[in-house]
């Protein structure tokens, strides 16, 4: 099977602009493709891990990937799949970003001689004259034709700012750029980011009158059409230090049954022939297929002792004879306690396991809280602090298990 058909497969390809000519480019190894990854956070989350994986996917095919980081188009801000706009950065803030990103992105691609790059867009787009850019790229942009883009149309009604309007040229003139100063001819990216795609390879086009090819990525989406890696803390972050692995493995072991499968197409090197004799797993099977994926997963973002712990500890947890070493852990200052203890809604607060005292009130009303295996159904309880020095075992719902301590 080719790399392309392997692509195909797997459910990573959603739409490319000349079919043939990408296959052959990406078969032969012979594409120097970009992704953009801007950098709005100090850690590559869940949501970039469709990118990370056809990077991998690509250069263990020969092809030559290039990880572009947004140093430039982050000072502006991508509108495409927002509603407001994007809070600005600072020039410290968004170089403090990128190398995260670098070291995160090293578990899965060699940045070795020759093998990968990594640039920031910073470097050409600080430099640009603003005159020079109007008459040397404005004039190949239709107002027209931006204002049909997705990205734009969804702005139209709470306004657009002039600052982002200009994202698709700032994206457009990256490749343009790439194109000529690295050999740069195909761009990779989410499918949200088709229109933007399409404005650089238009733009190569127009201006040097060659082809430049673009690929966009099936979203990562569950049977719900939403966006995969959200929880209620907020995102699955790559940095252990944001979302432990055991946090991490769990996010993937607790997936719904119609999405495990697609995961593993698209997200593991497991080979598909292995996944497709899944495809007729039911009940307890299922739940194995969601121990593979999530042990594979941590076992790339993290390592394999890290995925063994945490497969562990959540088999320990779930059969009622695990320990709590691996799991997740917040431990509390005295200030957090009045008179030597600390409420349960304080503690389910501080703990980051609900978003307000209402819904802590609320899952307690509904049973949904254990302290250290019991029932709790008191909302006025009040946890001592000898208790927390032991620390004590919170268990949320069937499947979310976390240690307070003092």
């Amino acid at each position: 099977m080719t790399i392309y058909d392997e692509l195909a497969a797997r459910g990573l390809i959603a739409q490319v602009t000349d079919e043939e000519e990408i296959k052959e480019l990406v078969n032969a190894g012979k594409a120097t493709f970009y992704i953009g990854f801007d950098p709005t956070a100090d850690s590559l989350h869940v949501g970039h891990f469709m990118a990370l994986m056809l990077m991998r996917r690509l250069q263990k095919a020969g092809n030559r990937p290039i990880a572009l980081i947004g140093g430039g188009t982050g000072m502006v801000g991508d509108p495409s799949g927002r509603t407001d706009m994007r809070s600005m950065m600072t020039p410290e803030t968004i170089a403090h970003n990128c190398e995260c990103f670098k070291k995160q992105m090293s578990k899965f691609i060699d940045f070795s001689e020759g093998k990968a790059l990594m640039v920031n867009n910073a470097d050409w787009l600080m430099n640009l004259n603003y005159i020079e850019l109007l008459r040397e790229v404005g004039s190949c942009f239709s107002v027209n034709n931006m204002l049909r883009a997705e990205c734009y149309k969804q702005r139209m009604e709470k306004g657009l700012s002039f600052l982002e309007f200009n994202y698709m040229i700032m994206q457009s003139y990256d490749f343009y750029h790439m194109f000529q100063t690295l050999g740069c001819n195909m761009q990779c990216g989410g499918d949200d980011q088709w229109s933007n795609m399409l404005g650089g390879t238009e733009l190569i086009r127009r201006k040097l009158g060659k082809d430049a090819y673009a690929m966009t990525i099936t979203l990562l989406l569950t049977s719900e059409g939403k966006k995969m890696g959200k929880t209620q803390k907020g995102a699955v972050w790559l940095d252990p230090e944001k979302t432990s692995p055991y946090e991490f493995y769990q996010y993937w072991r607790n997936v719904d049954d119609a999405d495990v499968l697609k995961c593993l197409r698209m997200l593991t090197d497991l080979p598909l022939e292995q996944i497709d004799a899944m495809d007729q797993w039911q009940g307890s099977q299922l739940n194995r297929a969601k121990e593979v994926l999530a042990f594979e997963l941590t076992k790339l973002v993290h390592s394999e002792a890290e995925a063994e712990k945490a497969q562990q500890t959540a088999r320990g947890l779930f059969s009622g004879a695990g320990d709590t070493v691996n799991m997740p852990c917040t431990t509390l200052t005295p200030g957090q306690l009045t008179g030597g203890s600390i409420g349960i809604l304080d503690l389910l607060l501080a703990a980051g396991l609900v978003p307000s005292k209402r819904e802590a009130r609320q899952l307690i009303q509904q049973g949904g809280i254990l302290l250290d295996g019991e029932k709790v159904s008191d909302a006025t309880l009040a946890v001592p602090a000898e208790a927390l020095q032991q620390g004590v075992v919170v268990k949320k719902g069937k499947k979310t298990y976390h240690k307070v301590q003092l």
